[in-house]
């Protein structure tokens, strides 16, 4: 038998998430085995609203808004509810445990100017973690290394300060002034984006990815391939072929055919001042999560939302039925099932896999052409071909001389075969196939915020733009003042700072 929640609620949520609390719900009567049962509830109270949540940066992000600032959300007298399918929060930036010892499998570094991560940082007194600025770095071509920085291990600052000097006027070499126009393109797309921070008073509140894109001057940037875009800032074709591919392969897993603001966030992780959360990034969500008056529900998954007029009613894996009068979906819809009743209309979207592979063991020199694996750089990227079959290997941490973690990605699957080409030991392998992002194809074609034009919202439709952890948070907040200013309306709530705009108004997944 199902049983029903008539939960009185003002924010309630379904997707991923970490704490449980969930109220016993009673049990629907009894019925005649020949019987059809009719699964729906009476309406609920007028003052209910359910939030679908997904526990990772999306969702969770929509409750730490409502958390930090309690005041904007008026007569929110009943409770948060989230559903997370999994068991833990974090989504995809999860982690891995091998040997015993937790890395990141996910979204692992952020940016100088992801300003929503950094205020969420300090909010739940988490730590910061800057990467080694010491790492060697090379470009593989399959036979040989087309570039390669030096490396110094010391703890001298003058060392380093010289080591990097040589690196770059290295670079300079190989790139000339292509690397400043690069630098220069990347600039102004963060500047636009800084938009999005501006003082709410005047900040519109967008009904569609497009008109917020638009608003920030982002939206032709979406139109066109990244390829197109540099070209017409007249990078150089060997740097494209290069440096701009290996950082594309690594942080989307997707050539310089990718869309040209996602390969500008893409680019954005190639600078300096990059960082993480001691102890993983998965602790933002988490963190935000227990900050709030969030009621978690783990693992359970929605599997059906239908309307009926007044209200929605969500039915989960676990034969729950729950009444609310929003529902917000802030995970990507793209390989779920869930069944909308009246459907509902999404631009088909095809997810880019990323193949994580953990291995604790050493690479073999031999593949690489080497005698000696200290000569391979801590991070291996790779130019775009289809020969090639990994994206990046890089170091985790190392134990001793002959005793490293690495991380790889690639496209497809490692074999155990392959992996016993490219490492002369392995200990332990630990592989991880994650949905990790769109495949971005210019021009985009984007879902919208409101699904069904009442009150089914999709935080997700703004990753056809760019995924990162930031571009979710932006798109999170977004979704929780338009819910503010379409919801609450209806209670003749005074908000003159939440004008709507449609689209006719004119990350980090890093790391590298």
């Amino acid at each position: 038998m199902s049983s029903i929640s008539y939960v009185k609620l003002r924010l309630v949520a379904a997707g991923d998430g970490s704490r449980s609390g969930r109220e016993e719900a009673p049990s629907s009567p009894a019925v005649a085995e020949d019987a059809v049962p009719i699964r729906r509830p009476p309406a609920p109270p007028p003052d209910s609203l359910v939030m679908v949540i997904n526990g990772e940066t999306e969702g969770s992000s929509i409750s730490g808004f409502r958390s930090k600032n309690p005041s904007g959300w008026p007569n929110l007298r009943g409770r948060i509810l989230m559903f997370e399918r999994h068991g833990v929060v974090g989504g995809r930036m999860a982690t891995v445990t091998i040997s015993g010892e937790t890395f990141e499998a996910g979204a692992s570094i952020l940016h100088p100017k992801n300003y929503h991560a950094l205020n969420y940082t300090k909010y739940l007194n988490l730590k910061r973690r800057e990467p080694s600025s010491s790492d060697s770095f090379g470009i593989w071509d399959g036979k040989k290394f087309l570039l390669k920085t030096i490396t110094v291990r010391s703890k001298v600052p003058i060392v380093e300060k010289m080591v990097s000097l040589v690196n770059s006027v290295h670079l300079v070499a190989r790139y000339g002034f292509s690397l400043l126009k690069m630098q220069t393109f990347v600039e102004d797309t963060v500047e636009r984006f800084l938009k999005y921070y501006e003082d709410v008073e005047g900040r519109p509140v967008f009904e569609s990815v497009e008109g917020m894109l638009k608003w920030a001057g982002l939206y032709n940037l979406t139109r066109r391939t990244l390829e197109d875009e540099l070209i017409g800032a007249k990078l150089s074709p060997l740097l494209m072929r290069e440096l701009v591919t290996v950082i594309t392969r690594v942080n989307y897993g997707q050539s310089i055919s990718i869309s040209g603001l996602a390969g500008a966030v893409s680019l954005a992780g190639s600078g300096g001042g990059l960082w993480a959360v001691e102890g993983g990034n998965w602790q933002i969500a988490a963190g935000l999560i227990n900050r709030s008056d969030v009621e978690l529900h783990l693992p359970e998954e929605i599997e059906s939302i239908s309307y009926f007029g007044e209200y929605y009613e969500l039915n989960s894996t676990k034969g729950n039925i729950y009444a609310c009068e929003v529902t917000v979906i802030a995970t990507p819809l793209d390989e779920l099932d869930i069944h909308f009743t009246p459907p509902i209309s999404v631009p088909k979207r095809k997810l880019q896999h990323t193949h994580a592979t953990f291995v604790r063991g050493i690479l073999n020199p031999v593949y690489f052409g080497m005698d000696d694996v200290s000569k391979i750089p801590d991070l291996v990227g790779t130019i775009e071909d289809s020969d090639l079959p990994f994206s990046s290997i890089s170091v985790l941490r190392q134990h001793s001389e002959k005793d490293f973690t690495y991380k790889i990605f690639s496209r497809k699957p490692m074999t155990d075969a392959l992996l016993d080409d490219i490492f002369r030991v392995r200990k332990e392998t630990v592989p991880i196939n994650w949905g990790a992002y769109p495949h971005y194809n210019a021009p985009e074609v984007f879902a919208p915020f409101i699904l069904d034009g009442q009150h089914l919202y999709y935080v997700n439709a703004f990753e056809n733009a760019a995924s990162t952890m930031e571009t979710s948070a932006v798109a999170a907040e977004n979704v929780a003042r338009l819910i503010l200013s379409r919801f609450f309306s209806k209670a003749s709530l005074s908000s003159s700072n939440l004008q709507s705009s449609t689209s006719s108004g004119e990350e980090l997944h890093l790391d590298l």
